[in-house]
């Protein structure tokens, strides 16, 4: 017997349950473990979560700059406002989680761009519902010298590095992709045609 249509699951169990399903990787069972251990979980641990869940939406915002996640008192983010950064290489990225990942490398010390996504017209996502004005606005207007194009290397990742490429290719700046090829540590064996094809083409010296 379906316990939801039997009215066995309590509205408020119910309606937490649905809002987890919603989230990216969480599916129903998934939804319904977490709702159920924050049942059982101490008042002030469900409490602690509301109030996260809460702050997260009203004191974040976005960059006026380069539309990273910032607190909301912060105003250019802690990368803008950073003296010691080089301001003439700007790296382009998806989302803001791209950010973090390639500052926990520390190696890049540019600045970045952050595009919110990325074109995917089977999705209805065209070149306007992103940040690409406001990059290409920023590289005319800066003294940028090289955009560092770090969109994912799928469909709608190469799409996007496509259309900034072919838009900024008549300007002063370099416009350069990120690497791609074998990952350290894998076997040769079992690495997909494009892949190895961008492997070849990325050769170097020893």
């Amino acid at each position: 017997m379906n316990l939801k249509s039997a009215g066995a699951i309590p509205r408020p169990v119910q309606r937490l349950i649905d809002q987890f399903s919603r989230l990216p990787g969480i599916g129903p069972k998934s939804a319904s473990r977490l709702t159920f251990y924050l049942l059982r979980a101490a008042d002030e641990q469900a409490s602690t979560l509301a109030e996260a869940l809460v702050s997260l939406k009203s004191d974040t915002s976005f960059c006026s700059i380069c539309y990273n996640i910032r607190s909301s008192e912060i105003d250019p983010c802690a990368v803008c406002s950073d003296v010691g950064r080089d301001t003439t290489t700007l790296c382009v990225v998806e989302e803001p989680l791209d950010v973090f990942a390639i500052e926990r490398a520390g190696i890049f010390k540019g600045i970045y761009h952050v595009l919110h996504g990325s074109i995917s017209p089977v999705d209805g996502i065209g070149p306007d519902d992103l940040k690409l004005n406001e990059l290409l606005e920023r590289v005319n207007s800066d003294s940028v010298k090289e955009v560092v194009i770090a969109t994912n290397p799928n469909l709608s990742g190469e799409a996007t590095a496509m259309y900034i490429y072919q838009r900024l290719s008549s300007g002063g700046a370099r416009v350069t992709r990120l690497a791609r090829g074998l990952p350290v540590g894998g076997d040769l064996e079992y690495a997909d045609e494009i892949t190895l094809m961008r492997s070849l083409e990325g050769r170097q010296d020893m």
